[in-house]
């Protein structure tokens, strides 16, 4: 990463006194006219090309409403050329603006939120940073946008309008506004914070960073999706937990084919209910009081059949309480039983990553995922220690997809807490065999 224009100006500064904050209300250029022609975007990107600086970039999404995650508006600012504002929808192909940018770095807040819907549209950054990313690792208090910006600039970002349908169409002008303010400095805000990170010696911390969520692959599609219906966990009747399965996919082929999100098909609630009740019968459905509201009991006769078909289910072909089994290690709370060497070495080194979290201002999470801390306790070689623990702590890391500068700073800690770890002499007895 190249030093930014901005950034000689932008320097750390002491705790200074409390500076008025100024609502932040309409762009400086105005709003733009939003770009929904796709014969318009060779043009727009021979302007971007010409550009000069990073790009700051945001998107909308209609999370809520539809079935996906689909992005309906890219924002975009970049000196020398203002801002833009793409109706993705009507251009679903927006790689010739990643081509125009370049090797430009493109500026974001959290920005695994955004990517994956840019790759859709064939807009893939050379460069990124993570504006929500650099707060964190600086360890300012709260990183959400308009925190971050007030912090760095004095100014109010108004947020009303983040949680809206963007596939509306015309989007009203006061949505317009408040996306056009998303990216309106987003730049300034990026070359405070690279000052900062280059005072505190966190700046290579940062480009790791910054690179790793912009290559990061998609996550795995989880097992059985249908389990995280929301109350489906007290359920400890399989049959029950069939009837959850069946109608979630039932809903979910129904939402897939409306593109709205399941929950505006049927709540949570009204599948767990039904689970619960196991109706019988389409009239023994409609006392189940979840399922008496107008719209739900209008749909009652298109879900039965779902029901119907999991209450006539062979018990082989039930759902397991526990769902398909993983990799991942039990919760730590049955460490102490299960294992006890693993339990020992999890209790040493979480206090030694907090002190180093309090230590270094940066959240723990982000100097060491907690999975890869929690799986290096547990899968640590008891019955063939290793010569060097360092070397296998490091090596085990890397494993777990962890980034060089958390490796160096929290491997020779880790190894250490472990080498020191002492089963409780009452967790040692009780996993002692027995005589005889």
């Amino acid at each position: 990463m190249s030093d930014s224009p901005g950034e000689a100006s932008a320097t750390v500064q002491d705790e200074a006194p409390e500076r008025e904050v100024i609502a932040l209300t309409e762009p400086a250029d105005g709003v733009p006219d939003v770009i929904a022609d796709p014969a318009e975007i060779p043009a727009i990107a021979a302007r971007l090309a010409a550009g000069t600086g990073p790009i700051a970039a945001d998107a909308e999404r209609a999370s809520g409403f539809k079935y996906g995650q689909d992005t309906y508006l890219v924002q975009l600012r970049r000196a020398g050329v203002g801002t833009l504002l793409i109706d993705s929808a009507a251009c679903p192909d927006l790689s010739a603006l990643a081509e125009a940018a370049g090797e430009a770095e493109w500026v974001l807040h959290a920005a695994s939120q955004d990517l994956p819907g840019f790759r859709d549209l064939g807009m893939v950054p050379a460069k990124v940073f993570d504006t929500e990313l650099a707060a964190r690792l600086l360890g300012w208090p709260k990183v959400g946008l308009a925190a971050v910006v007030e912090h760095v600039l004095g100014l109010r970002l108004a947020k009303e309008h983040s949680a809206q349908d963007w596939s509306t169409r015309p989007l009203p002008h006061a949505w317009l506004v408040y996306a056009a303010l998303d990216v309106e400095v987003l730049v300034e805000v990026r070359d405070f914070q690279w000052a900062e990170l280059v005072a505190t010696g966190k700046d290579q911390w940062a480009l790791q960073e910054f690179e790793a969520v912009r290559t990061a692959e998609p996550p795995a599609p989880k097992p059985d999706p249908w389990r995280r219906t929301s109350g489906a966990h007290a359920l400890k009747d399989r049959r029950q937990l069939a009837v959850v399965r069946s109608l979630w996919r039932a809903r979910d082929a129904e939402a897939r084919r409306r593109d709205v999100t399941p929950g505006r098909v049927i709540r949570d609630q009204a599948i767990v209910a039904a689970a619960q009740a196991l109706p019988r019968s389409l009239d023994a459905l409609y006392e189940v009081r979840e399922w008496q509201s107008r719209g739900t009991r209008r749909r009652a006769k298109d879900y039965y059949p779902a029901i119907a078909e999991a209450l006539a289910l062979p018990n082989d072909e039930l759902p397991t309480r526990r769902g398909p089994r993983t990799d991942a290690p039990p919760p730590p709370r049955a460490w102490a039983d299960r294992n006890p060497e693993a339990d020992a070495r999890l209790k040493a080194v979480r206090p030694v990553i907090t002190a180093l979290s309090e230590e270094v201002s940066t959240p723990a999470e982000n100097l060491l995922q907690p999975d890869a801390l929690r799986r290096s306790a547990w899968e640590f070689p008891d019955a063939e220690p290793p010569a060097d623990v360092e070397v296998w702590v490091r090596a085990f890391l890397a494993g777990r997809g962890a980034r060089q500068w958390q490796i160096d700073l929290t491997a020779p800690l880790i190894a250490e807490a472990f080498a020191n770890a002492e089963v409780a002499p009452d967790d040692a007895e009780e996993s002692a065999p027995a005589d005889g």
